[in-house]
């Protein structure tokens, strides 16, 4: 008997049109059905006018491990299984991993039908940097994790993507003006794709006064990168060899500062060449 194969497909993040002919297809032909709330997954196809001809059943953070083998027992006997979450791609932040390391141990066929992500749709609308950037899933809930999490995060000079849930999202922008400082820019992304979708950009500080009376809906918060600090040994270098070519301290500590986005002010580079010189 053939083998069949774990589907791992991304579903619409609140807009059912936004939905790919291929999970259509595949909400229509798989022979199981495996999502994060069956009850979602039963709507979204009733959206979209799909029969779901296979057998629908949970899988979640409590009961994906005891499911696994089963669903891997299936598909390896020929079944088709589609993974499915509640909206965007499954094993980001959600369920999923054990079953699809689960197929792979087993040498079933995985494959993945792209689509949805609040992480890169949010990424998309930040008007932030987006060459580099890092995921962090949901922040820590208790506040001393959440700060020690967000010390981690000082010095990454990439742009920061993570979810937060609405009840919690005022005390963790409130911790990050704390630990990060309140003129670090992010965004907050409210409802991405849906009806009251809402997109607010600003300074830590600005974002901590807009969440203090409370928010509603699905949370994915943008966190600009930090800016890079240049090694004030080498400015102070540099500020020696421009001097050595005839130039005044001030001026070539100027030049260095302009040079160097990140660097210290100038009369704290010229501070720190008088100390070298004593």
């Amino acid at each position: 008997m053939t083998a069949g194969r774990l589907l791992i497909a991304a579903t619409p993040l609140g807009q059912p049109a936004d939905a790919s002919a291929r999970l259509v297809e595949a909400l229509h032909t798989a022979d199981v059905v495996a999502a994060e709330d069956t009850r979602r997954i039963r709507t979204l196809a009733q959206s979209l006018q799909v029969t779901l001809a296979g057998r629908v059943l949970s899988l979640y953070d409590q009961n994906e491990a005891s499911r696994v083998p089963a669903l891997v027992d299936e598909i390896a006997a020929g079944a088709t299984v589609l993974l499915v979450s509640d909206a965007g791609m499954p094993l980001i932040s959600d369920p999923g991993s054990r079953l699809v390391t689960g197929c792979i141990e087993a040498g079933l066929p995985v494959s993945c039908l792209p689509g949805p992500s609040a992480v890169t749709t949010a990424l998309a609308v930040a008007g932030l940097p987006a060459e580099k950037f890092c995921f962090e899933g949901f922040a820590p809930r208790r506040q001393a994790a959440r700060r020690t999490w967000l010390a981690t995060l000082a010095a990454e000079q990439r742009t920061c993507v993570f979810f937060e849930s609405p009840r919690r999202l005022a005390e963790t922008l409130a911790d990050a003006v704390e630990v990060l400082g309140a003129d670090r820019c992010a965004v907050v992304c409210r409802e991405l794709t849906k009806t009251h979708e809402e997109v607010v950009r600003g300074t830590l500080g600005e974002l901590a006064d807009w969440a203090a009376d409370g928010v509603l809906g699905e949370i994915t918060v943008v966190l600009a990168g930090a800016e890079p600090k240049a090694d004030l040994d080498s400015l102070v270098a540099e500020v020696e060899e421009l001097v050595e070519d005839g130039m005044r301290v001030k001026d070539a500590c100027a030049r260095v500062v302009a040079a160097h986005p990140g660097a210290p002010s100038r009369r704290e580079l010229y501070d720190a060449v008088l100390r070298a010189r004593s």
